[in-house]
């Protein structure tokens, strides 16, 4: 890993030709067509720096937590985050002056988790969502209503299952990499609480997680689809009736079914629980390390502050995003009709994002128990014991670096 990101950091040519120092701007690589193109040609079109951007296929967030530690790595960079960690080591540069009479422009729930201390990390480039796609001309050929519980979608899964159609794709993993914390969320839980605790430590948590084994149990879930979750082609060549995916991939589900599909939230789990729907937001960051910091603040500003032409192209022109700044989402036409208007009523009414102290430690500790818990049929009250300890012991860390 730290050779993939060593000494090619794309500092030596293939720049936008711009006067002033050299940048290099990495971003992880998106499905969509176009998408690298766009971003070439927005640093092409910066002149007072000459920016060269780098496509980092493979494990992104890996190769760039690497490459920060290093002297050759990116002088901008694209994160899930910046983590805590990145945070309190130093590693990132604090970007709350370029927000000065924007901030509330942003979208609170994906400004949120880039926001430590007061103080705001990288700056959000898109809002991305999943959400539960369904073939509304299946769902009533078998006189299913669109699930809202989860119950209920436990059921519709079942009763979906044919002989060369599963009722439900949750990713070829049976969902525990794709919906992470949702389901807690969806029991009316969070992962961490706003004191800084474990916030599922709750029988309600176990329940839920105990349907999301019931659905493998059954064989309603299609496993071992051509291409994981976050790719709708399962569900275009009808290999489930269900299936969970993101926002982005609607454009070609509506051009393959027209009409005939709907959108709806992770459905609620159990008495207490609610609707919920994951969001989140890659953002600009810039390294500590970067030798020309005012040039590189200069050059994320102008991209992702100023140039609102081409925050709205990124967004909509290529993949199905919504803005991250609040102004940009309510002119967008295409977010207001249909299925994409059901989409981001959901984001607003039920979105959650990930917290900061959700870290990378507790997340790896968590998913790991949900795979055992969906299948391998671990018993989830122990499972999530064992979580509990574990993300406890990582908050008092992270808290420790704190103080």
């Amino acid at each position: 890993m730290l050779t993939a990101c060593g000494s090619n950091t794309g500092r030596d040519g293939g720049g936008s030709g711009g006067k002033g120092p050299k940048l290099s701007q990495w971003y992880h690589q998106y499905g969509e067509p176009g998408t690298e193109e766009a971003v070439k040609r927005y640093a092409a079109a910066y002149d007072k720096a000459d920016v060269s951007v780098q496509w980092r296929p493979g494990n992104y967030d890996e190769q760039t937590a690497a490459a920060l530690l290093t002297k050759s790595g990116p002088d901008v960079f694209e994160a899930n985050g910046p983590t805590l960690d990145q945070i309190q080591g130093g590693q990132v540069l604090d970007l709350t002056d370029l927000f000065d009479g924007v901030t509330d422009d942003f979208n609170p729930v994906v400004l949120a988790p880039k926001t430590h201390d007061g103080r705001i990390w990288s700056i959000p480039q898109v809002v991305d969502m999943q959400v539960l796609y369904y073939r509304k001309s299946l769902l009533s050929d078998a006189g299913r209503r669109p699930p809202t519980t989860l119950d209920e979608l436990v059921d519709t899964a079942k009763e979906l299952t044919r002989d060369k159609v599963k009722g439900l794709f949750l990713g070829n993993d049976g969902g525990a990499g794709a919906l992470g914390g949702t389901p807690l969320y969806a029991a009316g839980l969070t992962l961490v609480t706003d004191d800084g605790r474990v916030g599922f430590d709750d029988p309600a948590a176990a329940r839920a997680l105990a349907a999301l084994r019931t659905l493998y149990e059954d064989k309603s879930l299609l496993l071992g689809a051509p291409s994981d979750w976050s790719d709708p082609s399962a569900f275009v060549q009808e290999l489930t009736a269900m299936q969970w995916s993101g926002l982005w991939a609607l454009p070609a589900v509506r051009k393959a079914f027209g009409d005939d599909f709907g959108v709806l939230p992770f459905p609620a789990a159990g008495s207490g629980g609610k609707p919920s729907v994951p969001v989140g937001a890659y953002g600009a960051a810039v390294s500590a390390r970067t030798r020309h910091k005012k040039e590189a603040k200069d050059f994320v500003k102008w991209l992702w502050i100023d140039r609102t032409d081409h925050q709205r192209d990124f967004a909509l022109s290529y993949g199905f995003h919504i803005p991250a700044r609040l102004s940009l989402a309510k002119k967008a036409d295409a977010l207001t009709e249909g299925a994409a208007a059901d989409a981001v009523r959901y984001s607003t009414e039920h979105g959650y994002a990930e917290p900061l102290l959700w870290t990378p430690a507790s997340r790896v500790a968590y998913q790991d128990a949900l795979s055992r818990i969906i299948k391998s049929g671990a018993n989830p009250e122990s499972e999530l014991k064992s979580v509990v300890r574990k993300v406890s012991a990582e908050l008092e860390r992270v808290k420790k670096k704190s103080s």
